[in-house]
């Protein structure tokens, strides 16, 4: 485990992406934790006491959601191994309830503004956690990924 992590963290501090630094297929649990790790050591990702990890791309002016709203977003999904698991169409947007999303979208939404675009990185506990998605798209204890710009507040 220990030289697991310390192999993707020298992969980030030599400029590969997470992916390129994660094993490919590898979705073990110590796979998850050396990929958490390693994103948490990369120049302007914020780790908050949650877990969640975050790294902003694009600033926004706009507004921030309360749980009541509904937000409109752009987003692409993945697993540490690059398969993704959901994303808008090209042009398309999706609508969701702020506050009724898994817990890293709940947190991550209450921080952003419109306008903003940010790569998110999703513990299992503030996802799906032991029970996995999507008839097994995602998996249990997943760390999950999304590239996500929250477009409006409504």
């Amino acid at each position: 485990m220990r030289l697991a992590i310390l192999a993707a963290v020298a992969a980030v501090s030599m400029g590969l992406t997470i992916s390129e630094g994660a094993m490919a297929g590898d979705l073990s649990a110590s796979a998850n934790q050396t990929f958490l790790a390693a994103n948490a050591a990369k120049q302007g990702v914020t780790t908050r006491p949650s877990g969640l990890q975050y790294r902003v791309i694009k600033t926004g002016k706009g507004k921030t959601p309360k749980s009541a709203d509904v937000v409109q977003v752009t987003y692409k999904g993945w697993l540490i191994d690059n398969t993704v698991f959901d994303q808008t169409q090209p042009g398309q947007t999706a609508e969701f309830p702020a506050g009724k999303l898994i817990a890293g979208w709940v947190e991550a939404l209450s921080l952003m503004k419109e306008g903003d675009e940010w790569e998110l990185v999703i513990p299992s506990n503030l996802a799906y956690g032991e029970r996995g998605a999507g008839g097994g798209l995602i998996p249990p204890n997943q760390t999950l990924v999304f590239d996500m710009t929250l477009l409006k507040v409504k």
